[in-house]
């Protein structure tokens, strides 16, 4: 009741109705759990600044950075609650709701390439995953598709035997713990929050994310060695508390989706400027040494990762991997 009145307040502002009613902006808490230089945290930002200019006030967007209001494992429980009003979680984090769909985008080597990727998020499979959520009270609003994950560990990772014995972080997803254990290493969840310390101490011996993630949060000072994997996907979903969401009133509701439509494509391309720029700086600081897969050791690490397609194929649902593979154009018979 009171997000409906204060959404029929804030367009009375927004319509230019000169009241003092304009005072009393909706605000919408925007909290993320990565750095704010990562393209996540700069879009979040640039998403703001639409939303403040193109609703001359009525909505403010407040942007929380780095797990300053919730860790990953608090975040979506705060959004159902109403303790904030928005996110952008990594697909994989909808599992435990019970939403298993989200899962299929950890798997490894679903994508060759960023067109692909882009085909499957920015189309009706995406689409169709983000309304499912509706169901747990949430609305998804976009995906935000920040490229490729990489590895990250203190010995040279070429082969997937080099991972025997390895304790990589992971974050809580049943797909990526096949994934590591597949490879031979010892999956341990944990927030990315307190990854650097846990692998300056040696709790962890590696990770996986993408280098737009990886260098802002200084991750590459305390590696060794970073291989160029491009082996599972990145991203985020947009998402807010439907609640809140159909709370809005209808025009200005159509001001926020247009403003997210535009932050999308922004995330995007600067999702890799970020990714190639970071890579480079990387290189540059001389702390760790990059490692670019061979075609053949790459196809190496693919044969021994299909299997974890197969293995979550029930829990995930084998209708939608295969309608992705349909949209790829992806053969697994054929490696």
């Amino acid at each position: 009741m009171k997000n409906t009145i204060a959404a029929i307040l804030a367009l009375c502002a927004f319509a230019g109705s000169g009241t003092a009613l304009a005072q009393q902006p909706i605000v919408i808490k925007f909290s993320h759990v990565v750095a704010a230089y990562t393209p996540k945290g700069k879009t979040a930002e640039f998403f703001k600044n639409l939303v403040e200019e193109r609703t001359k006030g009525a909505v403010k967007v407040e942007v929380y950075h780095n797990s300053v209001l919730y860790k990953d494992k608090e975040e979506l429980e705060a959004l159902q609650l109403g303790a904030v009003q928005m996110l952008a979680p990594t697909p994989g984090k909808f599992g435990p709701l019970g939403v298993r769909e989200f899962e299929v985008l950890d798997l490894p080597f679903l994508f060759d390439n960023i067109e692909q990727e882009h085909k499957v998020t920015q189309g009706a499979i995406g689409r169709q995953m983000l309304n499912k959520l509706e169901t747990k009270g949430i609305t998804g609003l976009a995906f935000w598709d920040n490229g490729f994950k990489q590895m990250t560990a203190n010995r040279p990772l070429r082969k997937p035997e080099d991972f025997k014995g390895l304790k990589m972080r992971i974050q809580s997803s049943k797909v990526i713990d096949a994934q590591m254990r597949a490879l031979g290493a010892l999956p341990q969840v944990m927030g990315f929050g307190e990854v650097y310390q846990a692998l300056q101490t040696g709790v962890v011996d590696g990770q996986e994310n993408p280098t737009s993630n990886i260098y802002p949060s200084k991750l590459h000072e305390v590696q060794k060695y970073l291989t160029m994997s491009d082996h599972g996907y990145h991203g985020y979903a947009v998402i807010v508390n439907k609640k809140f969401w159909d709370g809005l009133a209808a025009p200005l509701r159509a001001t926020l989706e247009q403003a997210m439509v535009e932050a999308t494509a922004h995330f995007n391309i600067l999702a890799k400027q970020d990714n190639d720029e970071a890579l480079q700086s990387i290189i540059a600081s001389g702390k760790t040494q990059v490692i670019t897969l061979t075609p053949e050791e790459r196809k190496a690490w693919k044969k021994v990762l299909m299997k974890v397609h197969t293995e979550m194929a029930d829990k995930i649902g084998k209708d939608l991997i295969q309608s992705i593979y349909r949209e790829t154009g992806f053969d697994p018979a054929k490696l």
